[in-house]
């Protein structure tokens, strides 16, 4: 019966794919509409599972645990309520594996241990399941918490300390001993506290699964946006070499009437919701234009607004409804219209005051914010800031590291000049990209774009294990899902290279402490 029950769970859709590491409006609001949609389309299989007798949420338990809000510092008495998940349906008692899902910089849901390929392996292995949301995001934040001296307990540092003591926590609830293992799964930045996990606490977690993860933080991301533009040209995904020149054209023409002085048509042609007098304004727009490329690409054939197929589609294919002399232009006009008529926006919202203003909003909404406390951690840990220097740049030079990072200043406080020493600190604390890790699987996808900051090259010695995944022609964190008929062969091949890492891991582990027994 219970096996019966989850081969319909497995239809609900995992919301693992959609973090919020990038800082753009639109793409931040494609992510979260995804996101808002699966959770619809979950809730509504649920209904349907209910009402046909099935009880698969009976199987999960919200619950809490209380963190101290500064682990480095023993005169801090102040606490806040971190929320976690716990589905022991395959669970075997007592001697079965522990899989934890670590959550990043957004709220976690009861299908984070209800669906994903982590979900359907801990079934295979009788793995109690669990998830645990990231401090200052979702419900795990103090009324207080988005102040910007409280700011200073949000850190991946405090993160991975949070998860030590959440291990303590469990392993006294379920009487848990050393023969269980755990194994720690994540994605994106979640995917890199999965892998930081492993590196700072060996004894605690056996193996640890790291998707997407950009383990290796940058100041300057620059890179992310040449690989959009090689992901536009990637003919394997429906990209050309004509698609990312029609590309280029579209947003110099686009730079060229605003600095023309043609604001006012420009605002009208894409449909804005201000007329962008002011730089800073320009800036928002072009940025703007840009995310819906980001976007495309990021999440390529993961159900986003549309895929770089269809994007190339509208950028190349033949048709006489525009004229010669402005067809890139254009052509970028009925992108953002797509956009727009997608997420049900009457006008494209470009005014930076607005974003500044949003991101000094210091009150906890009902929606789970996510804005602040992630621009706070880029501010001072990451970086990550995707800008358009380079000249490889298929978009508009107007993207700075200047424009990103005086947020950081505006907002917080940050100093620019403090940034570099920052990012420095972070890659001499967990390694960048040439992690002195053990037993952690890096699993990136050919298309994303944060497969830079990612290991993606084996280091092993000879006769070790591999420790990365790669597959060609998928995008951000496409392994996590639970498998689909729709799924291209490298990504269910890659999807078998991880299950066997898991299983290997297990048995080793399994083979360990029989000889410890022995002994």
């Amino acid at each position: 019966m219970v096996k019966m029950l989850f081969s319909l769970v497995r239809c609900l859709i995992p919301l693992l794919l959609f973090s919020y590491v990038d800082s753009g409006r639109i793409l931040r609001t494609i992510k979260q509409r995804v996101r808002e949609l699966q959770l619809q389309k979950n809730k509504q299989l649920l209904l349907t599972l209910t009402a046909s007798g099935q009880q698969p949420l009976q199987h999960v338990k919200e619950a809490w645990i209380h963190q101290p809000l500064n682990h480095f510092n023993r005169q801090d008495v102040n606490t806040f309520t971190q929320r976690f998940f716990v589905n022991e349906a395959y669970w075997q008692r007592p001697d079965g594996p522990v899989f934890l899902f670590i959550g990043g910089e957004g709220p976690i849901y009861e299908f984070d241990v209800l669906a994903g390929h982590h979900v359907d392996m801990a079934e295979e292995h009788g793995a109690l399941l669990l998830a645990l949301e990231h401090r200052f995001y979702g419900d795990s934040i103090n009324p207080d918490g988005l102040k910007t001296e409280n700011l200073a307990d949000l850190s991946s540092q405090q993160a991975l300390t949070d998860l030590a003591v959440f291990h303590q926590h469990i392993s006294q609830s379920f009487n848990l001993s050393r023969r269980n293992t755990w194994i720690s799964f994540g994605g994106s930045y979640s995917g890199a506290l999965s892998a930081w996990f492993r590196g700072k606490f060996p004894n605690l977690v056996y193996g640890a699964v790291a998707s997407s993860a950009p383990v290796k933080a940058k100041l300057d991301f620059s890179a992310y946006n040449n690989i959009v533009g090689m992901g536009l040209m990637n003919e394997a995904v429906g990209g050309s070499e004509k698609c990312l020149a029609k590309v280029r054209e579209a947003f110099a023409a686009v730079e060229a009437a605003l600095v023309g002085g043609n604001v006012s048509q420009v605002a009208k042609d894409f449909g804005c919701c201000q007329i962008p007098k002011d730089h800073d304004d320009q800036v928002e727009l072009m940025q703007n234009l840009a995310d819906i490329m980001m976007g495309t690409v990021q999440y390529n054939e993961e159900g986003v607004l549309m895929s770089i197929n269809e994007l190339c589609g509208v950028m190349t294919n033949a048709s006489e409804e525009y004229e010669e002399e402005m067809e890139a232009y254009s052509r970028l006009i009925k992108l953002s219209q797509i956009y727009r008529s997608s997420s049900e926006e009457s006008c494209l919202d470009i005014s930076h005051e607005k974003t500044v203003k949003d991101l000094m909003d210091m009150s906890i909404h009902s929606g789970r914010r996510t804005e602040r406390q992630w621009i706070y951690q880029t501010c001072t840990e990451f970086g990550f800031y995707e800008t358009c220097e380079d000249a490889t740049c298929p978009f508009s030079g107007m993207l700075t590291l200047q424009t990103q990072t005086k947020l950081c200043t505006m907002v917080f406080g940050v100093s620019q000049h403090s940034l570099p020493a920052r990012i420095a600190f972070t890659n001499s604390y967990y390694g960048g990209d040439n992690p002195n890790t053990h037993r952690v699987l890096y699993v990136n996808g050919g298309v994303d774009p944060w497969k830079e900051l990612s290991v993606v090259q084996d280091r092993t010695e000879e006769g070790e294990d591999a420790q990365t995944v790669f597959i060609k022609d998928t995008a951000h964190c496409a392994d996590m899902a639970s498998r689909r008929f729709t799924d291209r062969r490298s990504l269910r091949k890659a999807r078998q290279e991880i299950e066997k890492h898991v299983a290997r891991w297990l048995e080793t582990a399994a083979g360990e402490k029989m000889k410890k027994i022995t002994v």
